[in-house]
């Protein structure tokens, strides 16, 4: 995606605060981590409670500013500021305002604004964003955020195979190089078929439904997100949580550009893994972007969940996988 085309300052003014996270492994100074290079990251928090729920971001290619939603029915928007090599160092400008339902009302409750995915389309000027508990996909005219009315986008897949709190995870639009040809595609958290494998979509286009694949599932670990590499991959974000005493992990998964299709069953293998012994916490979202330097970033955001125990991070890492760990300015 080029420069932003919603204003940032769209929203009510509110203000978060931030602290560096200078090191991903907390007792090493250990960059690489499978296929990705640690750059910086922050920890973050507001006194406004609409912060908390940040369940997807998505970045301009600059890495200016962001684009997020919350799983209280929230736009959340602003700046990321940032230092020597892009490290980021801090948010300006941020801003909340609701999302709208299809009269343009603001969206009211958890039941109907759990929005759990959001995709940017490359022009910037639409937005599309999953909901969970009443699944749905709804479509946004950024030229008019935080007032412009939903657009109903038809499912790939049947509503009665989502799970009620287990639904729309990821959303992401593929490359328009790509054997999917810019399709916008969905993976479900954990709405399982028969098999135990996760139902996943390709939207269809111009109002079509589209079509069904699958995605293999592995015990314990939950799909949180997703976005494409430039070369048409998608990376799947995916999480687990075995309670206080098993612990709480997250990993990526690449899935081969051209084994997305109709009807396929799709997995790919682990490129990144990462557990309590990190700066990790609840991973929700995960956007692939290009910097001014060329190189593929990976931002990945975490949702607090209201909890005295939980953080908000924002983590910002180097697709490295292709060649040597990236040279990081100021190490």
């Amino acid at each position: 995606m080029a420069a932003p085309v919603w204003p940032t300052g769209f929203g009510e003014p509110i203000t978060i605060r931030c602290e560096t996270i200078d090191r991903f492994r907390k007792n090493s100074n250990e960059t690489r981590f499978g296929a990705l290079t640690f750059l910086g990251g922050l920890q973050f928090s507001s006194s406004d409670g609409r912060v908390h729920g940040i369940s997807a971001l998505r970045l301009t290619d600059d890495g200016s500013a962001f684009l997020g939603v919350t799983d209280n029915g929230n736009w959340l928007a602003g700046e990321i500021l940032r230092g020597q090599g892009g490290r980021p160092i801090g948010f300006a400008e941020a801003t909340v305002a609701p999302l709208r339902d299809r009269l343009g009302g603001a969206i009211r409750g958890k039941a109907l604004g759990d929005a759990e995915s959001l995709a940017i389309d490359p022009t910037g000027r639409t937005a599309y964003v999953g909901f969970e508990q009443r699944h749905r996909i709804s479509a946004y005219d950024l030229r008019h955020p935080g007032t412009g009315k939903a657009l109903d986008v038809p499912l790939p897949m049947p509503v009665r195979e989502l799970r009620a709190n287990k639904g729309l995870e990821a959303l992401a639009i593929a490359p328009a190089h790509s054997a999917l040809a810019g399709s916008l595609v969905t993976v479900s958290e954990h709405s399982i078929d028969e098999d135990g494998n996760l139902f996943a979509g390709i939207v269809g286009k111009n109002g079509g439904r589209g079509s069904v694949f699958k995605v293999r599932r592995y015990a314990k670990w939950e799909v949180s997100d997703g976005d494409f590499l430039p070369g048409g991959d998608l990376l799947l974000l995916e999480r687990r949580f075995e309670g206080l005493f098993g612990g709480l992990g997250i990993r990526i998964r690449k899935i081969a550009a051209d084994a997305i299709r109709a009807g396929a069953l799709v997995d790919g293998p682990v490129v990144f893994e990462a557990d309590l012994s990190d700066e990790i916490d609840n991973m929700e979202g995960l956007d692939v972007w290009q910097d001014d330097r060329g190189r593929t970033r990976l931002t990945l955001v975490s949702d607090d969940n209201a909890s005295f125990f939980q953080r908000n991070l924002l983590l910002e890492f180097v697709w490295s996988e292709d060649g040597p760990a990236a040279s990081i300015i100021g190490q």
